[in-house]
């Protein structure tokens, strides 16, 4: 009998979430939720518009596109992000932009949109260009062995969101920053037990306890860097600070205090990086499961690039990394499961939603939905070619609706340039026993991180 012969990339799945079949109780979410947030998610999830259930409080997943335009566009008031998400976020990054509701998320968000305009964002593409020059020099130096590239692209991403908001680094600990962000989401990102039954939020949750204290010397480095920067110069390429520290509310000519400005720095910086840092991993996690997706890619780089690193105006000229970035956003959005609280009684699907519900957004299942997609769990960026042809709130790496992720085209310009940069000069192929294991706690993170072996060009 002859041996079967090894699966293409086309017939393989890349990693996957193992989706339950079993109704999960209270103390068995509770543990799902600790151990990886999306196993909360049932594999019937991929083939139903709506599920509903109660877990201590009522809840509703819901896949459907219409209904998601409804909870995120249409009726975007009624469905402010849920209890929990807030009590999570909360102690990092304050009643920024992220976590505001009505009034007070309205005027911050008329005063920042201006930062994150084209122009600016177009602006501070060098410095995206020089991280990955430094990257794929870091790269090169483990040329011919083994590397975390998750490692790797968060550290160049940190670079990049450090860069553009702190620029000069002036009073401001890169270092101190980036491990307080690291042992929040260790300590206190995780959905616990008093979460899923509705217990108050002024019930302390240990884990956010223990993280309090770096929680608190962050913000007193953001503080201090923001007040030494309102009486220096500005510099000749306004960062984020410069350009936040001069906004206003075009309607109320509101400006931000301090705190108000930290907060949403902090909020930039840590979702700034730790999304892109996610997406670069797993696209090129995925470029090494699939060597044809990568071979096309680096030939698209290099004749586009030459020897150089990417810069902006390469980015409409790289249609193939752009997609294969798509197709990463798809199967593992960083932020993959989402959450409202109903305000008002509503129907969605045809099903009745109350007052005080959780509504569930697992934009992790309807990427990969069955009645949405063809061959879901397959790695294929070609479905981007015709991105006209996806309906719209069938795809929702970045949110969608009035609060759709404002810095959603820094990320992509930043993920184009330095993809393009590491593709067009090194060669990337898995390690043996190795592959990643998503698991969703704050963000959706490859566990034990992207190890592949790399080849420098």
């Amino acid at each position: 009998m002859q041996n079967p012969s090894p699966a293409t990339p086309r017939e393989r799945t890349p990693a996957r979430v193992p989706l339950h079949n079993v109704p999960l109780g209270i103390l068995a979410s509770a543990k799902a939720g600790q151990r990886n947030v999306l196993e909360l998610i049932p594999e019937i999830a991929t083939r139903q518009p709506m599920l509903s259930g109660r877990t201590g409080k009522r809840w509703h997943m819901v896949m459907e596109p219409g209904a998601l335009k409804r909870v995120l566009r249409d009726r975007v008031e009624d469905y402010p992000k849920s209890t929990v998400t807030k009590l999570i976020l909360e102690q990092a990054i304050g009643d920024s932009l992220f976590v505001a509701e009505g009034a007070e998320w309205l005027w911050q968000r008329r005063t920042a949109a201006p930062v994150f305009s084209h122009r600016n964002v177009a602006a501070l593409a060098p410095v995206m260009t020089a991280a990955a020059e430094r990257s794929s020099a870091r790269v090169t130096a483990s040329n011919g062995r083994a590397a975390d590239i998750f490692a790797e692209m968060v550290a160049a991403t940190f670079e990049v969101i450090s860069d553009v908001t702190f620029s000069g680094g002036e009073g401001f600990d890169r270092n101190a920053v980036h491990r307080a962000i690291e042992d929040y989401i260790a300590q206190a990102a995780k959905v616990s037990v008093l979460d899923l039954i509705g217990v108050p939020g002024w019930v302390p949750r240990p884990g956010r306890m223990m993280a309090g204290a770096a929680m608190r010397e962050m913000r007193r480095i953001a503080d201090t860097a923001i007040e030494g920067r309102k009486t220096a110069p500005r510099h000749e390429v306004p960062d984020l600070l410069d350009l936040l520290l001069a906004g206003e509310d075009p309607k109320t000519g509101r400006t931000m205090t301090t705190s108000e400005l930290r907060d949403n720095l902090l909020t930039f910086i840590v979702a700034g990086h730790e999304t892109t840092a996610l997406t670069l991993s797993w696209a090129l996690y995925l470029c090494a499961f699939d060597k044809d997706v990568q071979d096309g890619a680096r030939a698209e780089a290099q004749a586009v690039l030459g020897t150089r690193a990417a810069v902006a105006e390469d980015v409409a000229k790289l249609p193939l990394i752009r997609r294969i970035i798509d197709e990463a956003l798809r199967l593992y959005p960083p932020a993959a499961f989402l959450s409202r609280t109903a305000m008002a009684a509503d129907t969605l699907c045809g099903r009745e939603i109350r007052a005080g519900d959780t509504v569930i957004l697992p934009i992790y299942a309807l990427h990969r939905h069955h009645m949405l997609w063809d061959n879901p769990d397959q790695f294929d960026p070609s479905r981007f070619e015709e991105p006209n042809a996806i309906a719209r709130f069938a795809y929702l790496p970045f949110g969608d609706g009035p609060r759709v992720c404002i810095g959603a085209n820094f990320a992509l310009q930043e993920a184009v340039i330095i993809l393009a940069t590491l593709l067009a000069r090194h060669r990337f192929t898995p390690v043996a026993g190795k592959e990643p294991k998503p698991v969703m706690i704050l963000t959706l993170r490859p566990q034990g991180g992207v190890w592949l072996n790399i080849e420098t060009l």
